[in-house]
This record gives structure tokens, sequence and C-alpha cells, in this order.
């Protein structure tokens, strides 16, 4: 019913322009146009004038009297032929269809459909249409004339049901609905495309690859990936975009508007794509699994990240030397080695919840935290024992292999990671990188340097269970363990 009564609008539409373009002489054309357009004002008859509206009289047929203006309406005889489309009569019936029209003129264009006859050809271009009215409509795409205007803003169109369809957006009408689901649209194509979610059709296909689309927008905006076409230009910087949505997605990045916020805390976004990764870290949701182990995470990137971990790939290299790594964040904390600048800044934005230890990555939060989950989701398949961190189970995996292959060319001594090859050959060289901003000392280890800032900090982390003892260093525990071993003895 909704895409008839679409029908039945623009045929309506066409029909008031055929009117004013077939009926009224030339020279009084542009004081008709007036007329049609203030059509909406009523015109009301008594009953006897309106029966005599209908009926053929010597009056009617006089020329004077068939010329007599009519307000609204123009001549006497186009008020007559309106009020047919209020009686329903229809007298001319088309011989091919089961439509009847009230005019001659109007099965005439009619049967254009039928025939396929195109005799109204635009002079502009090649185009030929059926009815004097789709060209006239088509001439405004070449004049540019657009003399239906909205009422509501400043936009104009070229025809009137264009304007109408327009109006929806103010009136907020959709009378297009969907008998699959409750949706309702302004727009019967728009209704026509919903469609298709239900059937699963996609009529469109890309003749580049295999995929099909269920509109012609989205198989345009697709073809773009082939083409390469960014027809979408940014007026603040120099970058264009393939798609709308895209661009308006980048002018964010200028105006710093951000749309989309947490209802859980008060971050927002500027796409919803982020919003929806953030939420994760409040629902705790993990949908991207790894078939190798089971391993989940919250990011399909995090999950590519740890696949790396299995297939042993290594895609960033260094430019400056030979090391590879499996992440872009582990490359860029190493190439500070290269350049000098400082690992840490100082800041440390992210505190833990269960202490007052603080950490400048939230991955370095999260591995913490499992100091105080006993969360150990890092099996060893060569035995039981599990670890909290995945460095941990490498280290631990050498004890099965046994396996050393990088050797100290100063001496005999082999090791089974690059990183303690690197810290033993500062034994040789007495390099020692790590110095301590308190004092003039400096040290070949960071722990060394860590251990040491202690006696500045005075925080003594080893606890003696036995006694109310405390030491800055796990072998001082070791040592003082032994007077309670010793007491045990004696």
């Amino acid at each position: 019913n909704a895409f008839i009564k679409y029908l039945d609008e623009e045929q309506l539409d066409l029909k008031q322009e055929t009117d004013t373009l077939m009926e009224i002489p030339t020279y009084e054309e542009d004081e008709n146009r007036e007329a049609d357009q203030n059509n909406q004002q009523s015109f009301n008859l008594t009953d006897n004038e309106e029966t005599e509206s209908t009926s053929t009289t010597d009056e009617e047929t006089d020329p004077e009297n068939r010329d007599q203006r009519i307000p609204s309406f123009g001549y006497l005889s186009r008020f007559r032929l309106h009020k047919r489309i209020h009686k329903k009569g229809k007298p001319f019936a088309c011989k091919e269809c089961t439509k009847s029209f009230s005019k001659i003129t109007y099965i005439k264009s009619h049967m254009r459909t039928h025939t396929g006859e195109k005799p109204f050809s635009c002079k502009e271009c090649d185009q030929s249409f059926r009815q004097i009215a789709h060209l006239n409509s088509h001439m405004r795409t070449h004049t540019g004339d657009k003399p239906f205007s909205c009422k509501e803003c400043d936009q104009s169109f070229t025809r009137m049901y264009s304007l109408k369809r327009h109006m929806r957006t103010h009136t907020e009408e959709k009378p297009f609905s969907c008998q699959g689901c409750d949706k309702s649209f302004s727009q019967n194509n728009s209704l026509k495309a919903h469609m298709r979610t239900h059937t699963g059709e996609k009529p469109f296909s890309c003749n580049a690859c295999d995929r099909s689309f269920t509109n012609v927008s989205n198989l345009k905006s697709h073809m773009r990936t082939h083409t390469g076409e960014k027809p979408f230009s940014c007026k603040e910087c120099d970058k264009s975009f393939s798609h709308i949505c895209a661009l308006k997605t980048h002018m964010r990045t200028h105006t710093g508007e951000k749309p989309f916020s947490c209802i859980e805390c008060d971050t927002c976004f500027s796409r919803i794509s982020n919003l929806k990764r953030h939420m994760r870290t409040h629902t705790g949701e993990k949908p991207f699994s790894c078939k190798e182990c089971d391993a989940s995470f919250s990011h399909r990137s995090s999950l590519k990240t740890h696949m790396r971990t299995h297939t042993g790939e290594k895609p960033f290299p260094c430019k400056e030397c030979d090391t590879t790594f499996s992440c872009l964040s582990h490359l860029k904390t190493h190439m500070r080695i290269h350049t000098g600048e400082k690992t840490h800044t100082g800041e440390k934005p992210f505190p833990c919840k269960k202490c007052d230890k603080s950490f400048g990555h939230i991955s370095n939060l999260k591995t913490h935290m499992r100091t105080h989950s006993g969360e150990k989701p890092f099996s060893c398949k060569e035995c039981d024992k599990c670890f909290s961190r995945t460095s941990i189970l490498k280290t631990h995996m050498e004890t099965h292999t046994g396996e050393k292959p990088f050797n100290c060319k100063e001496c005999d001594k082999s090791f089974s990671r690059t990183s303690n090859l690197k810290t033993h050959m500062r034994t040789h060289t007495g390099e020692k990188p790590f110095p301590c901003k308190e004092c003039d000392k400096s040290f070949s280890r960071a722990s060394n340097l860590k251990t040491h800032m202690r006696t500045h900090t005075g925080e003594k982390p080893f606890s003696c269970k036995e006694c109310d003892n405390c030491f800055s260093r796990i072998f001082s525990l070791k040592t003082h363990m032994r007077t309670h071993t010793r007491e045990a003895c004696i």
C-alpha cells in the first residue's frame, strides 16, 4: 500500500505538470503555473453548482463560457476535469491493462508505457521521455532551475515529489513500513534495500571480485577499493577518503568531537568502534580466541600478536641491527637503545587497586594483577608448571631443550637468550649503562640498579615469615633464614 501511495503521489505531480504544459495556452503559461502552485487553496461550490458542473450544457459548450476563469483552476474546463478525480470518473480505459483515466491525454501518455514510445527528446543530450512533464523536469538538470522550495530550510528541488520526500525529514513521516519487522522508512527505495536484509538478496555484483551488495550505493563505495578513487577531501588538511563516513570520522580529529561516551566511566571516543573495544574492559569480554591454546583476547590485534608466539613470526626488524620483533611496540622500545631516548618518562598513569604500585603501560598493570589473583595462564607443555608471564615460560622451556645458541666470543660461555648474552658482554667491556640518580654509582644490570635504589629509599620488600625482620635483598633474607633453621636444628 505504501508503494502504491508513493506511485500515486508521483503520478499526481506529473499530472499537474502535464496539465499546466499541455492544456493551458502558451501565452498564459506563466500565469497558470502560478495558479498551479497555489492549488492547495480550497474552492467549494454549492450542490447546485456542483451538479451543473458535471453535466454538459449549452452554456458550457459556448466558447465564451468555456473560457470562463475559475480561481485556482484557470479555465472552467480544467475545473470540470479536476472534479472527475473526486468523483472517480475515469471513462478512458486502457486495453492493455486494467487502468482507467479521467482524461484522454492521460491515457495517451499511459499507452506509451506499453509501446515504449518516447516522443519528447532533450536538445541538450540524447535522452528521450514518454511525457512532456518528464522532459521539462529533466531540462532543469541542464538549466539548474529548482522551482520547488522547502519552507522549513533553504533547500530547493527540481521536482515536486522530490520536495515531498524531503519534507519527511522535517515531519519525520515514515509511510513505508516493513512487514517483516517494525522498521519504517521515509522513502520507498530505502524500504526496498531494507527488505533485502530479510531475503538475503544481493543483486549488485562487483565485476572485479566476487562480492555482492544489497544496494547500488554500497557497490559504488566498494568499487573505490579497486579504483583507488578518494573523492571526499578534507578542507583542513590534504587527506582524502573513499567514503563520506570516513571523512566525517576524520573531521573529528580537527574538531576534537567525541560523540561516543562510555556509560560506565567518563571516557569519550570519536569512533563507535573504539567505544565498543573500550567496553570490553568493563565487561571482561574476550571474543577473540586462539586456536592453538586456550588464550582469549579482547582485541583482534592482540590475538594476531599472540599468534606469533606459536608461528615464531617476527615481522618487525630493526634497521640498525639484526634484531627482529613479534610486535611493533617491542621494536619501538628497542629503538631507544640506538637513539638514546629515555625508556621511561617517569609517568605511571595506571595504578594498581590492590597495592600502591603504578605502571607506565596498561599491559604491565595487567601482568602485575596476576600476582594478586594468582592467575598463571601460560602453561608448559613438557611439565605441569604454569607461569604468569610468557617471557618466564620461554625461559623455563630452555630447561627442557637445553639449547644455548648465543655464544660469547670472548669466553666459552653460551646463553639461551640474546639478552643474557648482551648482559654478560658487559663483564668484558666494563659497560655500566644504568646509573643511579641519587649517587655516582652505575651498574651493568637494571636489576642491580633496582636493588641499589633500596639503599636510598629504605624499601625492604623481602620479609621473614618467622619473625618481623625485613630485607632489601633476597639473598639477605635467605642468609637470615638460616638463623631459624639453625635454631631448629639445635
